[in-house]
């Protein structure tokens, strides 16, 4: 079985140069863990997870920056560069290995360095749960 079966097609981007708690607000508003980032020509460029936001919180030092950090930082300051990603064709065994071995729960699915959906340990569980793999 291929990537591009178990896929979900309608993934959510934000630009490289958002501010970053408008970015939070997508998350949290989609109860979702992580945006795939885009550059002004729609390309990935990253990926802004909750946990790259909850670390650069725990690494302020102080409230004051803790603020600052909401108020004037941008989503590319951030952002986990270089992230994994699979192409549709992909197996989904592939792609469970590599989720596997980096520690991550979702894989941004990219074609001609657009991403066209996101495979996650969910899609992959709910697949062998219903036996379609």
């Amino acid at each position: 079985m291929r990537v591009s079966e178990l896929m979900q097609r309608n993934v959510q981007t934000v630009a490289d140069d958002e501010a970053l708690n408008e970015a939070i607000g997508a998350l949290t508003s989609s109860h979702i863990s992580a945006l795939a980032v885009v550059d002004r020509a729609g390309q990935m460029v990253g990926v802004l997870s909750s946990t790259d936001v909850l670390t650069s919180e725990a690494e302020a030092e102080n409230a004051s920056a803790r603020e600052e950090l909401f108020e004037n930082t941008v989503v590319g300051d951030i952002m986990t560069r270089h992230p994994l990603t699979v192409s549709p064709n992909t197996l989904v065994r592939e792609a469970a290995q590599q989720m596997l071995y980096a520690e991550i729960h979702r894989l941004f699915v990219v074609e001609d360095q657009r991403v066209v959906g996101v495979i996650s340990t969910t899609d992959i569980m709910r697949a062998v749960a219903t036996g379609q793999l």
